[in-house]
């Protein structure tokens, strides 16, 4: 079975949209961090809105090492809509959004990687199937904006990782317990 590995970076009290706005230091840990993440991931789900932000970005840009990475992946994107975006490697989700990970977890490949999508991440956790939540955690509590976390229900964690970045970052890899 492949491990459906979210990635995330929230603040302190658990905002996770609009990252932009918060995380404002990037260091080499953090780099470094990410690099790690990608490195065991063949294949990427996204939300619809998150796709067409990044369809939009992530084809011209030189940042590294995401940039290499996300262009490169496969990218499966969770909508019902038609994807408008043309993006090397990418295709709508087909069926319901469980049953395609379920049936894509049972098959042979690298971590999952699940990027930015609210929805996506908290649809998932709801139905069992993250198997690790990596975290970037910012040092700034945020007083509006979409949280990681909310109407998830409880789940819990066991952490396998923490550490602190040079910026004040924390860097928090939790396995999803069942």
């Amino acid at each position: 079975m492949r491990r459906v590995v979210a990635y995330e970076l929230v603040s302190l009290n658990g905002v996770a949209e609009d990252p932009d706005h918060f995380i404002l230091d990037w260091d080499e840990i953090m780099d470094a961090n990410l690099a790690e993440v990608i490195a065991t991931q063949d294949s990427v789900i996204l939300g619809r809105t998150s796709f067409d932000e990044w369809a939009a970005f992530w084809p011209g840009s030189d940042i590294e090492p995401f940039s290499a990475f996300i262009n490169g992946v496969t990218k499966y994107v969770a909508t019902s809509t038609p994807l408008a975006a043309e993006w090397t490697r990418s295709s709508a989700v087909e069926g319901h959004l469980s049953d395609f990970v379920r049936s894509l977890a049972s098959e042979a490949g690298g971590d999952i990687g699940v990027h930015a999508s609210i929805s996506v991440v908290q649809h998932l956790l709801k139905a069992g199937q993250i198997d690790v939540l990596r975290l970037v955690i910012a040092p700034c509590v945020v007083p509006t904006g979409r949280k990681l976390f909310d109407s998830v229900g409880t789940v819990r964690l066991s952490l396998l990782r923490a550490r602190s970045t040079p910026s004040g970052h924390l860097l928090v890899d939790y396995e999803v317990l069942r």
